[in-house]
């Protein structure tokens, strides 16, 4: 895992979360794990490197890679099964060796790195992307496997239901692409109240001061900051909608099979991974644009609150996301 935010993350990090969640299933499976990541990082096992800054330098990020090209020459013989969760590059020197090495993707893919690696003799060797969008922007090189993000079901709350007039929730990153905009504009259109939850990075606060706060009353639209893993399981378990209203193609959207797991259904707008991960009128409902969103509301309650939390589990608990990735082994 690359260096930066700690495994795991203590508020924003959703693979940092991911492989946190691996690590805590595959030693309930009775596997040995070892986690090389940058400090402040917690496993049975773990080998710190690097520094926690999501701004440091180029050169301290060669140092890095200098870093786990050591670590990886070393020990890869020690492991059956190589992770990579961070950059390409950190396999370079183990790709024609027999060890099994998975390199997962959670963004589009750049697809230099891929043609560039796979012109190289290489040995077990699969990449994997967390939706078959994600897989789609980079399979033209190398084994491809699709296999969603995951998060611990038993560490969310099911809400059997919620108040007739509960409050919608946005809970993501404050920034246009990610459409909290929209989500204002859809609350007030129906009358619904509205919590948004998410960071603010340095760059998008011009976004925020001019599309966001002027709304915010603590009244219909309240502004709850970013939220850690408590606050975000008791906030959208109180919601009655998860509002998704992206710009953009998103590879997976974590926060959606969060909501769902609390038994709050989504309604997304239908781009990326959107339409893989809802199921239409069971976990939410997906639109195409803002004016399918409102009339979605209105349809919020007919969604069973139960049957939408077990679907995601059936679909995205980590324990059986963790046996895909084994299985692709043996495959």
């Amino acid at each position: 895992m690359d260096p930066g935010i700690p495994v795991p993350p203590p508020l924003y990090g959703g693979h940092e979360r991911l492989v946190a969640m691996f690590i805590d299933e595959y030693t309930r499976l009775g596997h040995d794990v070892t986690l090389l990541a940058g400090p402040d990082s917690l496993a049975p096992r773990v080998k710190h490197f690097g520094i926690n800054n999501l701004e440091r330098s180029g050169l301290q990020k060669f140092i890095e890679l200098t870093q786990a090209w050591s670590y990886l020459i070393q020990n890869h013989k020690h492991f059956d099964l190589i992770h990579n969760f961070g950059r390409l590059l950190y396999l370079l020197p183990i790709l024609n060796k027999p060890v099994h090495k998975f390199m997962t993707y959670g963004r589009d893919v750049t697809n230099s790195g891929i043609k560039n690696i796979t012109a190289l003799p290489h040995k077990n060797l699969t990449f994997t992307g967390c939706s078959n969008y994600c897989v789609s922007t980079g399979n033209k090189w190398g084994k491809w496997e699709t296999v969603y993000n995951a998060i611990d079901f038993s560490k969310y709350s099911f809400k059997s239901q919620v108040e007739p007039d509960a409050p919608l929730m946005f809970l993501g990153r404050i920034e246009e692409i990610k459409g909290p905009h929209t989500a204002i504009k859809v609350a007030k259109a129906t009358g619904n109240k509205l919590w948004i939850a998410g960071n603010i990075a340095k760059q998008h606060i011009p976004y925020f001061e001019r599309e966001i706060k002027p709304h915010i009353d603590n009244e219909q639209i309240t502004y709850l900051g970013p939220l850690n893993d408590f606050q975000k399981d008791e906030f959208l378990g109180k919601a009655k909608a998860l509002l998704f209203p992206i710009e953009w193609d998103e590879p997976f959207g974590m926060v959606m099979v969060e909501a769902m797991a609390c038994g709050t259904p989504v309604i997304a707008i239908k781009r990326g991974s959107v339409d893989e991960v809802i199921d239409q009128g069971l976990t939410g409902f997906k639109a195409t644009t803002i004016n399918d969103i409102i009339p979605a509301i209105a349809n919020i309650s007919g969604i069973d609150r139960a049957k939408c939390r077990e679907q995601a589990s059936k679909r995205f608990d980590v324990k059986v996301i963790a046996r895909r990735y084994l299985s692709l082994i043996n495959k």
